[in-house]
């Protein structure tokens, strides 16, 4: 099957093609994009050609991100698997403020 000049959804990923482009080619430009960029969710990609030349640009799911700090030693995204020693330690420890 030919993709013409639109917006497709293949295999979970949306693409944007500049012209018409045979639906197995699209596939292996998202798998291509799998295996370079292992661990990273692809959400679309837009393939440009050029002539001879094919410009791919994937756009990849946000990565949820959590705070690390360093506390009582140890660095720590929450306090839950702290034991009672280690959470009186956070209860007690002095903070300082910057001016």
């Amino acid at each position: 099957m030919t993709c013409t000049k639109e917006s497709v959804m293949i295999d979970g990923v949306e693409v944007v093609l500049n012209e018409e482009m045979n639906e197995t080619e699209i596939a292996a430009y998202i798998a291509y994009g799998r295996e370079k960029y292992a661990g990273k969710i692809i959400e679309g990609m837009e393939i440009t050609v050029d002539g001879d030349d094919v410009n791919l640009t994937y756009h990849f799911a946000a990565v949820p991100f959590q705070r690390i700090r360093r506390i009582t030693g140890y660095l720590v995204g929450t306090l839950d698997r702290f034991n009672n020693a280690k959470h009186a330690e956070v209860r007690d420890r002095v903070k300082h403020n910057y001016a």
